[in-house]
């Protein structure tokens, strides 16, 4: 049988009208815990704080800065400064807010098949959209990432005071791409509950769980997703590209390969 490459036209209409995918530990490489702790140090020091308090503000403040309750960085940092018992100068709390763009930039690196896979999906006819729970400075470097013009629409949690796994979230991403959720195949490594949260919606959700995956950790992480999953987007475009695929029969696939 022939295998048909991400570049080929498919020969069947598309079984979906869009594909919503996850940015962090999805659409990027999953960042391993250290690389979270030397990100959040990087931003402790000019704050004169223990990287390991820092760390753990920001973690125990996530759904917070995810949802922009603290306002923009600078706001943030300040209000999570004083809760660890400090008032940083204007001069230390720019310097804070600087090394920590720089520290996420670096994290804000793409997986390597991802674009020609973004790309084959265009090519294919479906919309695409981004549901991203994150921080302002995501938002912020969005336009720059060399992903960015594949996207019909991008959605960040801090711009709209929402996150996953709240189903509001979910249809704001499909009436952005004028879909209906039971048109929509989620792709994500499971952070955050979106996964059973694109179900509870009507999506088609597939976890991403790429070989990195084992050796990161994400708030509020499925683990134990039992529905279908994928170790790459090479595998997302051969999937989605198999013959009379659709979210019955890619439950089925998943069942027999169990």
């Amino acid at each position: 049988m022939e295998t048909m490459s991400a570049a080929t036209e498919p020969t069947s209409p598309p079984p979906f009208a869009a594909v919503v995918i996850d940015f962090f530990g999805t659409l990027t490489h999953s960042a391993s815990d250290e690389a979270w702790f030397h990100a959040a140090a990087a931003s402790a020091a000019p704050l004169g704080l223990p990287a390991e308090q820092w760390r753990e503000t920001l973690s125990d403040s996530f759904v917070e800065r995810a949802t922009g309750a603290l306002g923009d960085l600078s706001e943030t940092f300040r209000a999570l400064a004083r809760r660890c018992g400090i008032d940083p100068s204007d001069a230390a709390l720019a310097e804070a807010c600087e090394a920590r763009v720089t520290a996420q930039n670096a994290l804000f690196v793409c997986r390597d098949d991802a674009p020609e896979a973004l790309r084959a999906l265009k090519t294919r006819g479906y919309r695409l959209g981004l549901l991203s729970d994150c921080t302002p400075e995501l938002p912020v470097a969005w336009p720059r990432l060399a992903v960015a013009g594949y996207f019909d629409t991008a959605v960040f949690s801090c711009d709209e005071g929402l996150k996953k796994p709240n189903p509001a979230f979910f249809h704001l991403v499909c009436d952005r791409l004028g879909v209906a959720p039971g048109d929509c195949l989620y792709v994500g490594d499971g952070g955050s509950r979106e996964l059973t949260g694109a179900a509870a919606v009507g999506m088609t959700p597939v976890m991403l769980r790429a070989a990195d995956w084992h050796g990161s950790s994400a708030h509020d992480r499925e683990d134990d997703w039992p529905g279908p999953e994928i170790a790459s987007f090479t595998e997302l475009i051969s999937m989605i590209d198999a013959p009379g695929l659709s979210a019955r029969s890619l439950l089925a696939h998943h069942q027999d390969r169990d």
